[in-house]
């Protein structure tokens, strides 16, 4: 059991990382706080079923483009006129969660196949583990920390740290940040749609849900609150966290697997009580 949890903790520690860090990459840059992420992911796994017959590969990156254009649009016509005013911003960005869902249920109707990148399984430490799992872990870290060095090493990455740190002064140097923040949904959009892929195809039996949005939200908050809003750093040490706590109480927990689910909230709560910056609690940590 120990074995178990080792194991599979770190492959969903992996996973999660990718599914926060495109809500703190957002955040980060324009302090908006995109309650519509959930959203982007369900409708990422819905993408990539339908780019299927395209092929497995052409789905991967066609999906991602496809979802970040429409963040990029979202933001442009629905957040950017509302800059600013983040209750308006929650309750826009909810709103567009419920509109994508039904837009969801009536193209695609409850639930659709994400095949598996990769077939078969392997054991590891006596742990019967599958490839599609592994390979969701390796390409969810190498995406993070892709995103971690462009941020800290590119021109682009510059002007969302300068931008993050202050607005202002970044306009004067000549940043056009309305053009920056879209493409940061863009991106964020790009990241949860990935995340929605893998999740859907190696936790969630290869099926994407209409209604798969609400919990990923719930955790990608929580990882997010745990480690600092705002911080690439603590987004990756929240996600290892949360995806250990919910093994720890699925497999030791009385009827653990019926209270999982709640986990995320549970944590998010005590470290809003305790330490609300979180671990890490700044705008935009790349360190």
């Amino acid at each position: 059991m120990i074995e178990g949890i080792i194991i599979n903790g770190a492959i969903l520690g992996g996973i999660y990382a990718l599914l926060a860090v495109g809500f703190t990459l957002i955040y980060g840059v324009s302090g908006v706080v995109n309650l519509a992420h959930g959203a982007f992911f369900m409708l990422g796994a819905f993408m990539f079923s339908a780019f299927g017959p395209l092929g497995v590969i052409p789905a991967l990156i066609l999906a991602p483009i496809f979802v970040g254009a429409i963040g990029s649009i979202v933001y442009r016509l629905t957040i950017h006129p509302i800059l600013g005013d983040d209750v308006a911003i929650m309750v826009v960005t909810v709103s567009l969660a419920l509109i994508f869902q039904q837009l969801i249920l009536l193209r695609f109707g409850f639930s659709a196949h994400v095949a598996p990148l990769v077939e078969g399984w392997t054991i590891i430490g006596g742990v019967r583990v599958s490839y599609m799992k592994l390979l969701a872990c390796a390409l969810s870290l190498g995406l993070f920390f892709s995103l971690w060095i462009f941020i800290t090493k590119s021109k682009i990455g510059k002007a969302m740290r300068a931008v993050s740190q202050d607005r202002e002064a970044a306009m004067l140097m000549g940043v056009n940040t309305e053009r920056l923040y879209m493409l940061t949904m863009a991106a964020s959009a790009a990241f949860a749609t990935l995340a929605g892929v893998f999740i859907a195809s190696s936790l969630l039996a290869g099926q994407a849900s209409a209604y798969m949005w609400l919990q990923p939200l719930f955790t990608s908050f929580a990882i997010v609150v745990l480690g600092g809003l705002g911080s690439i750093k603590g987004t990756l040490i929240g996600a290892f966290i949360i995806a250990y706590a919910e093994h720890l109480v699925a497999n030791l927990a009385p009827q653990g697997g019926q209270i999982v689910a709640a986990v995320p909230i549970v944590i998010m709560v005590l470290i809003i009580l305790i330490r609300p910056k979180g671990l890490f609690g700044k705008r935009i940590e790349m360190e």
